[in-house]
């Protein structure tokens, strides 16, 4: 299906510029996309009255009532079946997963039946369903509560997966998400939650499925997503006290992937490094590789190299600094791409 467009007639509540957190940017998306369609509902554990665990769905229930903002079960599988159910009868469910490795009890459901209701029925079933899914470590949290399973989800075909990494996309993109009529796996970086940006209602938002070059650069290029692409921004902050020119795209979309900018990047700069949290084992930063590498073989004068998580589960919170990718690994692949 075509990429939805935005709906203007409901921005954001303020039409003056705004300074937002992530968590702020996303309750605002849904409280304007409740406002603006009435089979929007929201449902997950603790998203009520709580507000959610992070605060993202804060005050929501108390303007829109128990039967548009749903405390659910202890049960992801119960949380993903339902909207199903609901989605079929004409609704617009927003599911909330509270933390990455909750979601692994609702894959059947994601993948058996959400991902394939569509094609199944030759067209005639739509599930516009969003999943969000805060992902990513970095708040030094315990098992279960660090994962990065996006892989799993872009290897689905049915489903759309895209992840944002600051508070501008955070806000546009989930409104987009919740108007599109295909399934959505909405990731969240959980440790990008409480940054800031200025939201201007006024700035049209970009397509949802599309990457972006959010730096601009001649040496190498750096493809990334989610809580890694501030970690790559400021990668080439420091690389450029060492006159290192680097490009740094957010590919923003994982399935569809949208490569375009990627390939214009590297057959100028002839260097490629994909970023993820996520374990290098048959995963995104993989598939990007080799699409690249098939689409500008001879322009690249390095192999196409990768910093992602280690091929190991999460580790202890007092671990995580070794395993997560940061500035220092991020320009030690430059080097050695430069070095090739």
């Amino acid at each position: 299906m075509a990429a939805p467009t935005m709906d203007r007639s409901t921005d954001t509540p303020s039409a003056a510029p705004q300074k937002i957190t992530m968590i702020k940017g996303l309750n605002q998306a849904l409280r304007a996309t409740m406002e603006a369609d009435p089979k929007v509902i929201v449902m997950g554990e603790d998203v009520g009255k709580l507000g959610g665990v992070f605060r993202v769905t804060d005050g929501l229930q108390k303007d829109f009532g128990e039967q548009r903002v749903l405390d659910t079960p202890l049960s992801e599988s119960g949380i993903i079946g339902t909207a199903i159910g609901l989605a079929i009868r004409g609704y617009r469910p927003v599911c909330e997963i509270q933390f990455d490795g909750f979601i692994f009890p609702g894959f059947d459901q994601i993948v058996s039946q959400l991902a394939k209701l569509h094609y199944r029925t030759q067209g005639r079933i739509k599930l516009p369903i969003v999943v969000r899914v805060p992902f990513g470590g970095g708040i030094g949290a315990v098992e279960h509560h660090s994962e990065s399973p996006e892989s799993y989800f872009a290897h689905t075909a049915g489903l759309k997966v895209v992840a944002c990494s600051n508070p501008v996309d955070a806000h546009w993109m989930l409104r987009q998400a919740i108007e599109c009529d295909d399934p959505v796996l909405f990731f969240e970086p959980k440790r990008r939650y409480h940054e800031k940006a200025e939201l201007d209602p006024s700035i049209a938002p970009q397509p949802l499925f599309s990457s972006r070059v959010v730096r601009k650069g001649s040496t190498a290029t750096i493809a990334t997503y989610g809580p890694m692409v501030k970690t790559s921004l400021d990668a080439a902050t420091a690389g450029a006290e060492d006159g290192l020119d680097l490009e740094v795209i957010d590919l923003r979309s994982l399935s569809p992937l949208d490569l375009a900018p990627v390939y214009e990047s590297v057959r100028r700069t002839g260097r490629l490094i994909v970023v993820s949290e996520a374990p290098s084992e048959a995963s995104i930063t993989g598939e990007i590789a080799a699409k690249v590498q098939q689409e500008c073989f001879y322009s690249l004068e390095a192999p196409v190299l990768r910093v992602t998580g280690f091929d190991t589960p999460y580790p202890p919170a007092k671990l995580e600094e070794n395993f997560l990718p940061d500035l220092d690994r991020v320009l030690a692949a430059v080097d050695r791409s430069l070095a090739w």
